[in-house]
């Protein structure tokens, strides 16, 4: 608006058509809430006013998307919708949802400030600084034409009945009306600030945009546990047993061949296709074991503790199943958290422990090794301390030069499938 080049853009006359536009639309609103909360509350002692005031609640949703369309008249930014999509069709999801959330309630306080106050301020901003201007400016031309040459009335104040007068209060009106242009810009800028600020506001819009990233990063993690299982699936179901049957025929033939160097080149053959089948079943272990999905998060951890070269004592009582994302996260946080042990710790027993308390289920791995573990120097920790918080959880590390080591994760979950305590695994 600084710029000399204002006056002679779009910009002055699109602020008048947002400001005119808000006025009409004031009208409106102040005309449809009354008849709404009159007419509803007048007939509710019947019921029959209750979905009139239903409407008269969600009349807002309708205001303040009609505002959000009428501000890319003075403002570039695109504004999002703060409203949620129901989880399931239909008008009484869509009515359910709209009213639970507190963004129809702000659009609906919005309404009334709109109806009540905002509209008058346009409307009298286009008058004064609009109105007035052009009528001081149409002078000669009413001298002319309604005057019959001889006077005028200037805002129907002053008599005017020279023309030297008329073409004076002319020029004057057309400073007035640059004037006025420059104030409508301002005015509608602010009007702009504000409805921004009730219905679409900064803060809002960063809310949102954090929750839909938070779901998305939740639907990721979702999508990639589906994928481990697919691949699990397919290397178990498919190159596993190929790798099987090729290694049974390879020990038959090893046995039914005489002894020489084809009698050797088989056993070799046989050797190293068992070491690739257990290579493989480790792999499979690893991309998504089959006692986690089959019997669930107590077994699994009990069966990595098998497996560990540090001795490791379980202790986990938990009383079901889980959602599978938090099974996997709190499997794979306990498998790293040993295969660190055994790799840097130095300890010579370590121990997993946990419950389910609270709705949150709590796992700690501790070990009587040097400490001194640090997340961020590449132990792979951080990479699940991620994974974790996608799904609302916490995971922290106590390592003090000397030891004990203490590892700690929790995630706010719920049972979904009750079962017999998990430590029987133990």
């Amino acid at each position: 608006m600084s710029r000399p080049g204002f006056l002679l853009s779009v910009w002055p006359w699109r602020a008048v058509a947002y400001l005119l536009t808000g006025a009409v639309a004031g009208v409106v609103a102040l005309v449809g809430t009354v008849t709404l909360a009159v007419v509803g509350g007048a007939l509710t002692a019947v019921l029959v006013g209750l979905p009139l005031l239903v409407m008269l609640a969600l009349s807002g949703v309708v205001v303040a998307r009609l505002e959000r369309r009428r501000l890319r008249l003075v403002d570039v930014d695109p504004v999002s919708d703060p409203h949620w999509a129901p989880a399931v069709t239909g008008l009484w999801a869509w009515l359910t949802t709209r009213l639970k959330e507190q963004a129809t309630w702000r659009e609906f306080g919005y309404t009334l400030l709109f109806a009540g106050l905002l509209w008058p301020v346009d409307a009298l901003a286009i008058t004064v600084a609009l109105l007035c201007p052009v009528s001081m400016a149409a002078t000669p031309l009413l001298m002319a034409t309604v005057g019959d040459g001889r006077e005028t009335k200037v805002l129907k104040q002053w008599t005017v009945t020279t023309w030297p007068a008329a073409f004076g209060v002319a020029l004057l009106g057309l400073v007035l009306l640059a004037w006025g242009l420059y104030a409508l810009g301002v005015v509608a800028g602010a009007r702009a600030g504000l409805t921004r600020l009730l219905i679409a506001s900064r803060v809002g819009e960063l809310d949102a945009r954090v929750v839909e990233l938070s779901r998305s990063r939740a639907r990721l993690v979702d999508a990639f546990e589906a994928e481990r299982r697919r691949i699990e699936r397919d290397l178990h179901d498919g190159a596993q047993e190929r790798l099987v049957a090729l290694t049974m025929t390879l020990g038959l033939a090893r046995l039914d061949a005489p002894a020489g160097p084809l009698a050797d080149q088989l056993a070799k053959a046989h050797d190293e296709a068992g070491k690739a089948l257990a290579e493989l079943r480790e792999l499979i272990h690893g991309i998504h074991p089959k006692v986690l999905a089959d019997y669930g998060l107590g077994a699994a951890v009990a069966d990595a503790a098998d497996r560990s070269v540090v001795p490791v004592d379980v202790e986990l009582p938990l009383p079901g199943r889980f959602e599978q994302a938090v099974e996997a996260a709190a499997y794979f946080v306990v498998c790293e958290a040993l295969a660190n042990i055994a790799k840097h710790s130095g300890a010579g027993r370590a121990q997993v422990s946990g419950g389910y308390t609270g709705g949150r289920l709590v796992l700690e791995v501790r070990d009587d090794g040097r400490g001194g573990a640090d997340a961020s120097a590449g132990s792979g920790l951080t990479g699940l301390a991620d994974r974790v918080s996608v799904l609302d959880g916490r995971l922290s590390l106590s390592s003090p030069p000397g030891g004990p080591t203490l590892l700690r994760v929790e995630f706010p979950c719920e049972v979904t499938e009750l079962s017999e305590p998990a430590d029987r695994f133990a």
